[in-house]
């Protein structure tokens, strides 16, 4: 990515801390509908003022006392299950051995900007970031024990996702939390962006403090119930199969879509124009990621360098955008989480759109207010 438009978020320092917050939630008919994720995505003026109006007409519930919340939620066969609080952002590493969140993307500082002034303008975190972690023993037997009590909400939303949410407020539960996340060193997942936003929230909007000392976050244990780690398909319009021959022999043709998609592998993508394929071999050097080998190594070299390209989430959507548009679809191994963890450890960013973590919630189910949400920090 080109570092005079990216930049590395704040690194909050450990101890990992997650807070008690009074969550907001939407009714389950809100809860995945189009309308609902479209009012917090798009920077609407008067999302504020919906956002009234659906809660004084019941669509809108808050806890009354602050809380710790353990979501879990299935959709595709899927499950997931995380803690969710409010991030402490206060306490700032000053050694790569200090931090406890792990970006592996950079982030464009005017799309962080303008997310900021949203969730201003909202006055809320409309949606956790999602954290990846290891948890430790002790925690996770903990999380087991909450789960045996029944659930505080359960429910199907719009979108098909099956919710439940378990509200923590015990405080000997609440302090074994915090000690199990003292050693936590979490990636995140999705959301850098927002992540970045809270820092400028903090800085930008006085107004909102001190809840902007804090940003709404899900921690999801990767040995519990990781989610899904896909590939992300690059698409590079205004390129031909030909302008890969600079790659000499690292380029060889294959006979058709199964056996291109069947030879992906960690050092191999997949180059085709939708009518005829090739695999490109990528030998990872320097601990490289496959897809940092493609940015440096590969692109640079081609007729669209200095071009970002376009993304793709399915070989589907890939192939139907050469089939719209001259060029090349590049078809992306699956990366390793635990390639992506050794990377962000060692404070490398990946090029842009690099992993693509699978499920998300659904908006809507656990919302962070930044007007009428206590804060103490003691």
């Amino acid at each position: 990515m080109d570092s005079g438009v990216v930049a590395t978020p704040t690194l909050v320092t450990r101890p990992l801390r997650l807070e008690p917050f009074r969550a907001l939630m939407l009714a389950p008919n809100r809860i995945g509908a189009q309308a609902s994720a479209r009012s917090f995505a798009r920077p609407y003026s008067d999302v504020a003022a919906r956002f009234a109006a659906w809660r004084r007409s019941g669509q809108v519930s808050q806890d009354t006392a602050p809380a710790l919340y353990l979501h879990e939620y299935t959709t595709s066969g899927i499950t997931i299950r995380g803690l969710v609080g409010a991030l402490d952002l206060t306490r700032e590493a000053r050694t790569r051995d200090e931090v406890a969140v792990f970006p592996h993307e950079g982030v464009h500082t005017a799309q962080a900007a303008e997310l900021a002034d949203r969730m201003a303008e909202m006055a809320m975190n409309p949606a956790p970031i999602l954290l990846t972690h290891r948890a430790s023993p002790d925690l996770r037997t903990r999380l087991r024990e909450l789960r045996q009590r029944p659930s505080d909400h359960q429910f199907t939303d719009r979108s098909g996702q099956y919710h439940r949410i378990w509200a923590i407020r015990d405080a000997d539960a609440l302090a074994a939390i915090e000690a199990g996340l003292i050693e936590t060193r979490a990636l995140i997942a999705d959301g850098h962006h927002r992540y970045a936003a809270y820092g400028r929230l903090r800085a930008d909007h006085l107004e909102l403090a001190p809840a902007t000392d804090a940003g709404l976050a899900m921690l999801v244990d990767l040995e519990d119930t990781p989610l899904f780690l896909g590939a992300i398909h690059r698409v590079l319009h205004g390129v031909s199969l030909r302008d890969l021959e600079p790659l000499g022999d690292a380029v060889r043709p294959v006979a058709g879509p199964q056996e291109a998609v069947a030879a992906l592998a960690p050092t191999t993508v997949v180059a085709t124009d939708g009518h005829h394929w090739a695999t490109i071999s990528l030998p990872r050097t320097d601990d490289r990621l496959t897809v940092e080998v493609l940015h440096q190594d590969v692109l640079p070299v081609l007729p669209t360098a200095g071009h970002e390209p376009r993304y793709a989430h399915s070989v589907d959507e890939a192939l139907s955008a050469v089939a719209r548009r001259r060029g090349l679809a590049i078809l992306m191994p699956v990366p390793d989480v635990v390639d992506v963890l050794h990377a962000a450890e060692h404070g490398r960013l990946l090029p842009e759109k690099a992993t693509s973590f699978q499920p998300k919630p659904s908006v809507g189910v656990l919302i962070r207010s930044l007007r009428d949400e206590p804060t103490d920090r003691g």
